[in-house]
Order: C-alpha cells, then structure tokens, then sequence
C-alpha cells in the first residue's frame, strides 16, 4: 500500500492529523514545534487547552508521551475538570523512548531525558541528564561536553 493512501485511511480512523513529522505522531492542539525537530512513531504530543513548546534541534524518539492534561482526579470524581499544565521543552534537548513529559514540565537546553523517565512538573535546568521513575535529576551533567564543543566551533571560524 502506497504511504499516502495508508496515510488518508489511517486520518480517517484515528484522530491523528497529518503533520510533518510520521503518520504515527499524534499531535492534538496547537504545539509551537521549532525547526530542525525530530518526533520519533508513536509518539503523542497533546497541547489541548494549553501551551506546549518545543525548542529548535529536539530529538523526541518514538513513543514517548508529551502531555499536558491530567484526568485522573476526574475519573476518580473529586474534580470536576481535566488539569491541563503548559509544558516547555527548550533547544536541543533528547527525549528517549518511552519517556512520559507531564503537565508543568520545564526542561533547559542541552538536557537529556533518558529512556522511560518520567519528568514531573517542574523547572529542568540547562545541561542536565534526567533519568528513571521517580525522576533523578542530574544538574550540569552535559555542561563541560557542551562547553568544549562551542569552543571547538568558536575556534574553527
């Protein structure tokens, strides 16, 4: 079967758009996405009712989860709405698979979230490697790497 024709079946099935990322990415509202962004199948990035931005150069890999809503305290009825927090994932970060990126999550630059981290709400700073469930946070771990390389290219101009 020709892609654009499992593509248009695949629209009219699920409600996954189209975008220009995989026919397999899901993406519901309206993410602010930069250039250069990598968003592996399977994935989902749901900006309903609230901000998601991703920054320039990301690598999201397949099915890895952005979410910005929250229905658990709803489906249990001690609330009467979804909770839906923005999410900010800045410039060059790596997201590996399986990684679940919640409501209120700010993650710095150059960061890395390893595979099947769970990132809570909350400020990541720049340069830092988060890993597993509950989340670890590393903070720098990627700052002297980072550094010698924009020396290197500063060097080589």
């Amino acid at each position: 079967m020709h892609i654009n024709i499992f593509r248009s079946l695949f629209e009219k099935l699920t409600h996954f758009k189209k975008n220009k990322f995989h026919p397999l990415v899901w993406i519901n509202g309206n993410p602010q996405i930069g250039i250069n962004v990598y968003i592996g199948g399977m994935s989902e990035v749901n900006a309903t009712g609230c901000n998601v931005s991703i920054g320039e150069n990301c690598d999201i890999a397949s099915f890895v989860a952005i979410n910005s809503a929250d229905s658990h305290k709803l489906t249990l009825g001690i609330s009467d709405c979804v909770v839906r927090k923005d999410i900010i994932i800045e410039h060059n970060v790596f997201i590996g698979s399986h990684s679940v990126i919640k409501g209120g999550a700010k993650i710095g630059h150059h960061s890395v979230v390893a595979a099947g981290t769970i990132v809570e709400s909350g400020e990541i700073p720049p340069y830092s490697l988060v890993i597993g469930n509950p989340m670890v946070v590393k903070a720098g771990h990627y700052f002297d790497a980072c550094k010698k390389i924009l020396i290197t290219n500063e060097l080589h101009r």
